[in-house]
């Protein structure tokens, strides 16, 4: 049995080539979407007519850490397996995994081909896709340049063909595609109002398998702001935390990878910190760091708790997401940092051992990546406005 490309699943039909139709279709699609959220849904769309799969996951990155982020989007995936999934993302050598993708600059590989055929050989086929009934998973990672924007995998039943090399390709023009526009709607968040003012940082307590145990007050209020307020549609902070791989929930999922995250640096797989940043349904951006608690007074017990801290992101916390997403190059970064500290041409041109009008070539292509005039409006949008109102839209649900 092969695979009909349009997305029936037949017999002896020959597969259609890789078509730049459907990189078109996906393209437009991404093009349209006003939000990360919308141009997961609309991709997905589009992508499963031209590579048909039979469960997803699509999720953001924070690209100067890889670790995952909001928003997300799962199909027909258990939501028991998620502490399973993470835990062997970060703990296992395993075939595709995305961390390596993303080293390699793999832009997609499937299951079955990175095992020669022979999934039995990976972790994650034996304890999180086939107890879901999934045989392959194929694996996307947007990217543009060294920063990684977002991941996706495609599963496919048992019983159904593999995912075939002109799949995989087609699926790499896509990423290929798509991943400007993705850098662009970061791009976008470092425009618009400053939402709220600071407050204090909230706590979070877990257990070493991920249970959650306490809270303090100002934790509750900025998980309420992670995940919007409990309404009859929607639920409140508490149920997502207990429910963390549902379809229709999104922003736990980088709580999730979080705890995986510490538990892994923990148990010496890791290296640290656990850190991720992310923005919230009404437009902030909050910081979050996650580590495990030692035995007390120094003995010699084995951690038990895993403490998270949330807090508002700074300026300095989210200037390097707003400046990746502009695609400035390593030179141009760093002449970035000294206008932000206030140097002038000639002294930028000494720090960095250029020639002023080096430095002015630097300036103006800067000003055209950014969209800006001046050094003020440069400053302004890089590390002073990092909130955007219509991002609340991010936190997108599957039906």
């Amino acid at each position: 049995m092969v695979q009909d490309r349009e997305g029936a699943y037949g017999f002896g039909v020959k597969q259609a080539p890789v078509t730049t139709r459907s990189v078109e279709a996906a393209t437009r699609a991404a093009e349209r979407s006003a939000t990360t959220g919308d141009l997961f849904e609309a991709v997905g769309a589009e992508v499963v007519k031209a590579v048909p799969h039979d469960a997803a996951m699509w999720f953001a990155l924070d690209p100067t850490t890889g670790f995952a982020a909001a928003p997300a989007r799962f199909e027909n995936l258990d939501e028991s397996l998620c502490d399973v999934f993470w835990h062997h993302e970060f703990h296992d050598h395993d075939a595709t995994l995305f961390r390596d993708m993303i080293r390699d600059g793999v832009p997609a590989a499937s299951m079955r081909i990175a095992t020669d055929d022979r999934p039995m050989r990976s972790v994650r086929w034996r304890e999180f896709l086939r107890p879901q009934g999934y045989d392959d998973e194929v694996r996307i990672v947007f990217r543009t340049g060294d920063s990684a924007w977002a991941v996706g995998a495609l599963m496919r039943d048992a019983g159904r063909p593999a995912f075939d090399k002109g799949e995989i390709e087609l699926l790499t023009r896509i990423s290929a595609a798509v991943s400007p526009i993705l850098r662009s709607q970061a791009a976008a968040a470092g425009a618009g109002p400053v939402l709220g003012s600071a407050s204090a940082p909230g706590l979070l307590l877990f257990s070493t398998d991920g249970q959650f145990l306490s809270a303090n007050p100002e934790a509750e209020h900025w998980l309420d702001e992670v995940c919007g307020p409990a309404t009859e549609e929607a639920v409140g902070w508490s149920t997502m935390l207990a429910h963390p791989f549902r379809r229709d929930l999104d922003v736990p999922t980088a709580l999730v990878a979080l705890l995986a995250s510490a538990r892994a640096v923990a148990d010496g797989v890791e290296s640290g910190p656990c850190r991720l940043r992310l923005r919230t349904w009404s437009g902030r951006w909050l910081v979050l760091h996650a580590s495990t608690l030692g035995a007390p007074l120094g003995g010699d017990a084995a951690p038990g708790v895993i403490a998270v801290v949330i807090e508002p992101a700074t300026s300095s916390d989210i200037a390097p997401i707003v400046i990746e997403a502009y695609g400035l190059s390593p030179r141009e970064r760093e002449v970035v940092r000294a206008i932000a500290r206030g140097s002038s041409t000639p002294e930028i041109a000494s720090a960095l051992f250029l020639s002023p009008h080096t430095v002015r070539d630097h300036v103006k292509a800067i000003f055209e990546k950014v969209g800006v005039s001046s050094r003020g409006e440069l400053v302004a949008k890089l590390f002073a406005e990092h909130y955007l109102d219509p991002f609340h839209a991010d936190a997108a649900h599957v039906g």
